[in-house]
């Protein structure tokens, strides 16, 4: 995958334009076209229609929020492993104390300052954001989507 342009804090977020930009342009539009029909057409099925349209919204939004809660257990869990072959012994109880934001966020760290940056955030309590802020060395993901 070394042929994506390399990631950092401000540029690593995805955009999938099939996804979120035709189909949700698709669904908008087509919530519009309903509405405007419902106005010029009051009828019990040009209202129908209007509710299909905002019900088609629902499961735009959960098959995203569904495919991304899978893909940060699978992160949650690689970052885990990574952790425990990274750290020291002593240290790996600790590996279970780091929420899930925490470990999405440190898979952007290199190896090198994934130990150290981990311990911070503990200490610390940062956020998802403040750890991004804090990486140095940034590991590209490019299989999120």
């Amino acid at each position: 995958m070394s042929e994506q342009a390399p990631q950092n804090f401000k540029k690593h977020a995805r955009l999938d334009p099939p996804y979120h930009l035709v189909t949700l342009f698709t669904l908008i539009v087509s919530l519009i076209v309903a509405i405007v029909y419902l106005i010029g057409h009051p009828h019990f099925f040009t209202a129908w229609l209007v509710v299909l349209s905002v019900v088609v919204f629902i499961p735009f939004f959960k098959l995203r929020t569904y495919a991304l809660k899978v893909q940060d257990r699978v992160i949650r869990l690689e970052e885990r492993l990574r952790l425990q072959a990274l750290a020291p012994a002593e240290w790996h109880p600790q590996i279970a104390r780091l929420t899930e934001d925490q470990l999405i966020a440190l898979r952007f760290a290199s190896d090198e300052e994934l130990v150290p940056l981990a311990k911070q955030a503990l200490e610390e309590n940062l956020s998802r954001k403040q750890i991004k802020e804090r990486i140095k060395n940034w590991r590209a993901d490019h299989w999120r989507v």
